[in-house]
């Protein structure tokens, strides 16, 4: 007799119904109006949209540092309320604590979390070493680029071992150079370490590089519209259809 087993998979995004307002000035701001969505397990998402459609609150909402007005999050079937462990979050600025060297940034979730400091810093040059930062484990937040010091918040994120990550503009305050080079390890991160993950950005040519699919909000109040991005991987930005659907993309925003 042989016992059949089940691969769980984790990281499954449901979000149903979910509605999101503001008060502005006394004024009522409906920010998310009834938004339904799934996100699959070690899925890349890139959401995109003008500002104050709310993308980031969105993500806010799926980080759980937002409560909904009305609907469901869930995340591998559980009801999302308030942070966990399973998401970690990626902000334009990295926030490291200057007075921490980069090994003891990347380790400090996990202490705080209760795991012993020779334990946490192994792991941390792990992540350390898969960002590519391998010889500056001993520095500190000052002696480092921006984009290096964009790779430590990565490395930190991905230390806990999240099953999502939710990224809002992580590279929006980078060179294009550096911006460039960021979004081939992003890809080449997601890719090794098989996360969900969740981008908030408004750079559609970044949005196509990175993403399986492109939710494209409005703040027409219509809701937002998924676009496949069916370009194979590794990807060229150049190639037919990559400029395609970036002109497919532009023409969503009016732009030529």
């Amino acid at each position: 007799m042989t016992t059949a087993t089940t691969t769980v998979r984790r990281g499954e995004v449901t979000i149903r119904d979910l509605s999101k307002s503001f008060t502005l000035n006394g004024r009522r701001l409906d920010v998310l109006r009834g938004i339904h969505l799934d996100v699959a397990s070690g899925e890349a998402l890139a959401i995109v949209g003008p500002s104050g459609c709310g993308k980031t609150t969105l993500l806010r909402v799926l980080a759980g540092l937002e409560e909904p007005d009305r609907g469901e999050v869930m995340i591998d079937g559980a009801p999302v309320h308030g942070i966990g462990r399973q998401r970690a979050v990626i902000f334009q600025e990295p926030r490291l604590l200057p007075w921490l060297t980069v090994t003891q940034n990347v380790s400090f979730g996990l202490e705080v979390r209760g795991q012993d400091r020779a334990s946490a810093a192994e792991k941390a040059r792990h992540y350390i070493r898969l960002v590519g930062l391998a010889g500056f484990e001993d520095a500190y937040p000052r002696q480092l680029s921006g984009g290096m010091a964009q790779r430590v918040g990565i490395a930190r994120a991905l230390t806990v071992q999240p099953e999502i990550l939710l990224l809002d503009e992580p590279l929006g305050a980078l060179d294009a150079m550096t911006k460039l080079t960021m979004q081939e390890e992003l890809a080449r991160i997601w890719r090794e370490e098989g996360v969900t993950m969740i981008l908030v950005t408004h750079d559609l040519e970044e949005a196509i590089f990175l993403a399986d699919r492109v939710l494209v909000m409005s703040k027409s109040g219509h809701p937002p519209r998924p676009i496949e991005i069916d370009v194979p991987r590794p990807r060229d930005r150049s190639a037919p259809s990559f400029v395609a659907l970036r002109r497919r993309l532009m023409a969503e925003f009016g732009l030529h």
